[in-house]
């Protein structure tokens, strides 16, 4: 007979390492991302094509060579629809199904519950990076050191604008009205948000209201480093932090779990 030291199987409870936590969250998070078909047509199949098909096609006026041209607003729609529209859908279907209600009754503080999702964002922004970034590549673009960091720096700031703004969204609103509300937002920021059209095109007063939403900005910014060669100019970056403090502050208030 095996004899044990005393206490050998007392239980244990309590959370784990919290960096733990973190990583186990995340991992999840992106992985249900990445099964999800709709999540990867908004996230990865829409950008390829209107990279691949506005660089071949001349839907746009657009200067030579045009993968140049046609890359930022491309990075700026994939960070939106990943960070904003996937995130504010997969939250409100999660506050739906109950999903949140019970990751809250584990050792999971609600604050890591946020991080991991944004933590899973980062993943498939960093995927949608590579892989249009790869086609960009062959299509003839040729990076510049300096212009890719700033363009990191950008994403990263728009990544915290967007995500910020789409846990607001999932958070507060019935899942059927968040799936209209933020497929209708993508749209009309597609078109009329400085996107793929630069903010200073835009008619009237229009211009002036993209400039200062976070996809104007972002994508203002992201041509300024990758196709002209520029430094993004202080208006962006403080147009993309403000966003994600305000935003992130009422999120914190607003958000629900059920």
């Amino acid at each position: 007979m095996t004899l044990f030291e005393p206490g050998t199987f007392t239980p244990a409870p309590g959370r784990g390492p919290l960096p733990r936590m973190l990583l186990a969250q995340a991992g999840t998070e992106t992985r249900l991302a990445l099964r999800h078909g709709e999540q990867v047509l908004l996230t990865l199949l829409i950008p390829v094509v209107l990279l691949v098909g506005l660089t071949m096609v001349e839907v746009v006026p657009l200067p030579e060579p045009r993968i140049t041209h046609v890359l930022p607003a491309i990075l700026a729609l994939a960070v939106m629809s990943t960070a904003f529209t996937g995130q504010a859908i997969a939250l409100g279907f999660d506050r739906r199904y109950g999903v949140l209600r019970r990751l809250a009754a584990t050792a999971l503080p609600r604050w890591l519950l946020v991080a991991g999702r944004l933590a899973a964002v980062l993943a498939v922004v960093a995927v949608q990076l590579v892989i249009l970034g790869g086609i960009a590549a062959l299509l003839g673009w040729r990076p510049d050191a300096a212009g890719v960091g700033w363009a990191l720096l950008l994403v990263l700031l728009g990544c915290a604008a967007f995500g910020a703004l789409g846990i607001l969204l999932g958070g507060t609103l019935r899942a059927e009205i968040v799936l209209a509300v933020a497929n209708l937002v993508w749209f009309v920021l597609l078109l009329g948000g400085g996107i793929i059209i630069p903010a200073e095109d835009l008619p009237g007063g229009l211009g002036t209201v993209a400039a200062v939403l976070p996809s104007g900005a972002l994508a203002d910014g992201l041509r300024a480093v990758l196709a002209d060669g520029t430094s993004p100019g202080a208006a962006p970056v403080l147009v993309l932090l403000a966003w994600a403090a305000a935003a992130g502050l009422v999120a914190v208030k607003a958000v629900k779990l059920r």
